[in-house]
């Protein structure tokens, strides 16, 4: 029942939270909350439905979804996709982060990296959020630390023969430092491309932060914005720039109110 589904939510996020290796990320966002990268919202709409009838799915044939990795400027929405991407698939979010998972001892960065696959594992079905993927594993290949190598291996390992339904969605700003292993298909499903919104997409981003703002006293009705003049004045702005822009200005309102 629901009930029951709550109850289970709360005992993994308790679990999560005792580990120390891997943060639970509480998050209220939905893709409505996202102007733009509609190829982007779609393609996750679609895996959620599957993860949504998981057992129907393998059993018509479906593979185990994997995870998709985003690419892009700073700024542009790859984190907050990764957070409506748990709400809509009505699952935990679980932000593993590379740098903890170093140890001063021999072994114990490989070992805390299995430790933190198999609590993700344990919480599954869950989203599995790697954020900046590029800052642990650029260079592998090349002169790159010995740990650092043998790390990357296993979690290429993983993502290749990994049954479990952990959905995995990467991060990073820059991808051309990174290992073609990693890239390639099989350890994704795809990869995404975020990069400066259109003028159209900037147009959507005012109007769903305006939108959050309507029935404040700052805002009591949308209709007296110009989102297209906004949208053409803020070109070469991401998404994070208009959002600080909308928050500045609010500010200043108050201060001279």
């Amino acid at each position: 029942s629901a009930e029951d589904k709550e109850m289970i939510l709360r005992q993994k996020k308790g679990m999560v939270k005792k580990s120390g290796l891997v943060e639970l990320i509480d998050t209220p966002e939905k893709l409505d909350s996202i102007g733009g990268l509609d190829d982007l919202k779609q393609y996750l709409k679609a895996k959620s439905s599957i993860f949504h009838h998981l057992s129907d799915a393998l059993n018509f044939g479906v593979s185990m979804p994997k995870g998709v990795f985003l690419v892009g400027m700073p700024g542009c929405g790859k984190s907050l996709c990764a957070k409506a991407a748990a709400s809509i698939f009505e699952v935990p979010l679980l932000k593993l982060d590379m740098g903890s998972m170093m140890g001063k001892y021999v072994g114990q960065s490989e070992e805390n990296l299995r430790k933190a696959i198999k609590i993700a594992e344990a919480a599954a079905p869950c989203i599995l959020w790697i954020d900046e993927i590029e800052k642990a594993f650029s260079g592998v290949g090349g002169q790159s630390d010995a740990v650092v190598a043998r790390m990357f291996g296993n979690f290429l390992y993983w993502m290749q023969e990994k049954s479990s339904p952990v959905y995995v969605i990467a991060t990073a700003n820059n991808a051309e430092s990174l290992p073609p292993e990693l890239k390639r298909k099989g350890r994704f499903d795809e990869i995404f491309c975020v990069n400066l919104p259109t003028k159209e997409e900037r147009k959507k981003i005012f109007e769903v932060h305006i939108n959050k703002l309507i029935g404040r006293e700052c805002i009591e009705d949308s209709a007296t914005f110009d989102f297209e003049k906004l949208s053409s004045v803020t070109s070469g702005f991401n998404g994070a720039d208009i959002e600080s822009v909308i928050c500045q200005t609010v500010e200043d309102c108050f201060l001279n109110d």
